[in-house]
């Protein structure tokens, strides 16, 4: 009896081992949480370290081990053991399992990217993480080793992929660095199967700028990093700062020499609980209090009247006020505001090229102390009109307080109780397209030569008929320019028979680009020659204070004037163009001349250059076409050739392109009027 059942017992003690092996194939262990490590006692510099601290299979299980799904859970620290304060950290983690974060703690994207986030639209390089709130760290010497401000921890969650490698050895980054030129940082080694460190170390060069006030500094508010410039810089300053509250400036400024913003809409995001009770130069996009009524803020400021709060959003959006309201006392009276949103570079006019506004903050626990201020995060500034750049900002850095005028009237300087900076630089997506197009002309041949197939792109599902995205465009007739491209077919086929030139078969598609700048070469002599610049809108909104730049290469320093644009020579290379007072709008297209199509608005002037500075200057050649064109800051999109020289025609472009040119104009000008 006693034998039978130690059988049994041994024959389940089998079946539940297999199936306990069984179980352990099929679902691989997550590691067990790793321990904060110890200060590596090596490393008197910055500490960088990747633990991670466990993962687990999730949904879907799929057959392709390689596109299988895991969830994670990691931290890195950043320790500064050294004897100089790191300021505004941001630390560089090369991620090479198709990592997904959707949780990331004690820092921010630094790009302001939304989460979640896919680490590969980083395309291979490393994803930046800034500290936030904690965004300096002071030196053991001056905290005597506290290591609440010497370290910094940022809890990250998301999803990997096991992929080709698998999960063997554990899915590390493949780099950790720190986003600091000061910093040399040598490839990270593993201290285990799931800590990744590197100790990162002060070059020559910055250790030998250091200073010993700096390295023991103790007050983050007493030393900031220096200024520093962008295409575009929004400054953020407390004016005054009260235990529940504070008061904001934000003053939008545009470096970029040619860039610029019309109706811009500006976004952030509260990562500490506060709302914006009220504003002046700007306003929000929506009035929303539900977030307060029904959230922390109704619970905490139970006596405040919320009807007057004005925003609420966790990620508010912001427009600038109409010119309008300038002088309105409730809403406007604050320098730079309330011009419909345009920013316009300096180069044009440095009045127009700053925007700003001002706006009561409420803070929530525990930030009710007047000391405790921090600025939004994730900052994003876009424009209204297709033509604006597009632009990657930044997280807030702190500088130096800004100083203003004395009210008073005094000779003295009113500090900012704080200040921090957002930088932010104009990005061109891969394979983004340009909005505007040039074309080509000249008083020596009869043909134009048009924008490029698709220049601007290609509607993927245009309806109509079939046309070629790649067949290049057709020579045209000077007057064809004036006539938009759904209607040119008939136009471009005569002109091809007449000249004998070959039809690509099917027609090549239109450029789709909503302006079009054609450079017309309308005189060449011994000691000078002429070209006409038209501007042509072919969209359905006018365009105010319009600028264009002309990339000239060789003709730049032979540039006289133009006679009917207000022209500068700007740079080494470059004439800046607008319109003159009163004559700066770019109308759309209209049918005003009775025709029966849309025509486009139109602008042009002749500029006149000399020979004297520029002797050899082949005009035929190329040297007086444009090497690059922009229109509102938007670079154009270029011919890939020039007109050539054919004795037969000079005389009759000459007369054809400048008259047809000439009495459109005239006749716009005068249907204005």
């Amino acid at each position: 009896m006693a034998g039978s059942i130690a059988a049994q017992a041994a024959v389940l003690g089998a079946i539940l081992l297999l199936a306990g092996l069984a179980a352990a194939q099929q679902t691989p262990r997550a590691p067990a949480a790793a321990a904060a490590p110890a200060p590596d006692p090596g490393c008197n510099g910055i500490q960088l370290t990747y633990i991670l601290q466990g993962r687990e299979k999730i949904r879907p299980f799929v057959p392709d081990r390689n596109k299988q799904p895991y969830s994670f859970k990691a931290n890195a620290s950043v320790l500064n053991g050294g004897t100089r304060p790191l300021r505004s950290w941001a630390m560089l983690v090369t991620f090479g399992h198709d990592e997904i974060l959707v949780g990331v703690g004690g820092a921010v994207l630094t790009g302001g990217a939304e989460l979640p986030y896919n680490t590969t639209e980083d395309a291979g390089n490393a994803t930046s993480f800034s500290g936030y709130p904690q965004t300096d760290l002071l030196t053991p010497i001056a905290t005597a080793g506290d290591i609440t401000q010497i370290q910094a921890s940022v809890g990250l969650v998301g999803t990997l992929f096991a992929g080709p490698r698998g999960l063997v050895p554990e899915p590390l980054p493949t780099a950790l660095t720190l986003d600091d030129p000061d910093y040399n940082c040598p490839a990270a080694t593993n201290v285990t199967a799931t800590m990744l460190t590197t100790c990162c170390l002060l070059t020559p060069e910055a250790e030998a700028n250091a200073t010993v006030p700096e390295a023991n500094a103790t007050d983050p508010t007493k030393s900031f990093l220096p200024r520093r410039t962008g295409d575009l810089v929004i400054t953020y300053d407390v004016v005054q700062a009260y235990p529940t509250s504070y008061l904001a400036l934000v003053t939008l400024e545009n470096n970029a020499k040619l860039g610029r913003l019309d109706n811009w809409r500006l976004s952030w995001e509260w990562r500490r609980g506060e709302f914006i009770y009220s504003m002046k130069g700007a306003h929000p996009l929506e009035v929303d209090v539900n977030g307060c009524i029904y959230g922390a803020p109704g619970q905490y400021y139970q006596s405040l009247d919320f009807s007057q709060v004005l925003n609420c959003e966790k990620k508010p959006v912001i427009l600038d006020l109409p010119l309008s309201r300038y002088n309105d006392t409730q809403m406007g009276k604050i320098e730079h505001c309330c011009r419909n949103g345009t920013i316009l570079p300096k180069s044009m006019d440095a009045a127009q090229s700053k925007s700003a506004f001002q706006m009561q903050v409420f803070k929530m626990p525990p930030d009710t102390n007047r000391t405790k201020l921090f600025p939004p995060a994730n900052f994003k500034i876009s424009g209204g009109s297709s033509l604006n750049p597009d632009y990657s900002c930044g997280q807030p850095v702190p500088v130096s307080p800004t100083g203003f005028p004395n009210p008073s009237g005094l000779d003295s300087t009113t500090l900012a109780v704080a200040t921090w900076q957002v930088v932010c630089n104009i990005t061109t997506a891969k394979g983004a397209k340009p909005k505007c197009c040039v074309t080509f002309s000249a008083h020596y041949n009869d043909s134009v030569i048009p924008c490029n197939t698709c220049a601007c792109g290609c509607p993927v599902n245009r309806r109509g008929p079939t046309c070629s995205t790649t067949a290049p465009s057709m020579l045209l007739p000077p007057e064809a320019l004036l006539v938009p491209f759904d209607n040119r077919t008939q136009k471009a086929q005569a002109w091809a028979q007449l000249k004998h030139y070959n039809v690509p078969r099917p027609m090549p598609c239109g450029d789709f680009c909503g302006v079009s700048i054609n450079w017309h070469v309308s005189s060449d002599f011994n000691k000078g020659w002429s070209a006409r610049v038209t501007l042509f809108n072919w969209g359905d909104v006018d365009m105010a204070n319009w600028f264009a730049a002309m990339v000239m290469d060789k003709a730049y320093d032979g540039f006289e004037k133009a006679y009917s644009f207000n022209a500068t020579a700007e740079g080494n290379n470059t004439i800046f163009m607008q319109g003159l007072e009163g004559l700066n709008y770019l109308v759309k297209q209209t049918n005003m001349s009775g025709s029966d199509y849309l025509v486009p608005g139109k602008q042009q002037s002749v500029l006149s250059f000399t020979k004297k500075l520029t002797p050899d200057i082949d005009v035929v050649a190329g040297d007086g076409f444009p090497t690059k064109v922009f229109f509102n800051g938007d670079e154009c999109a270029m011919p890939q050739r020039f007109p050539l020289k054919s004795g037969g025609f000079r005389t009759h472009l000459s007369s054809a392109l400048a008259w047809v040119l000439l009495m459109a104009s005239s006749a716009l000008l005068l249907l204005q009027q």
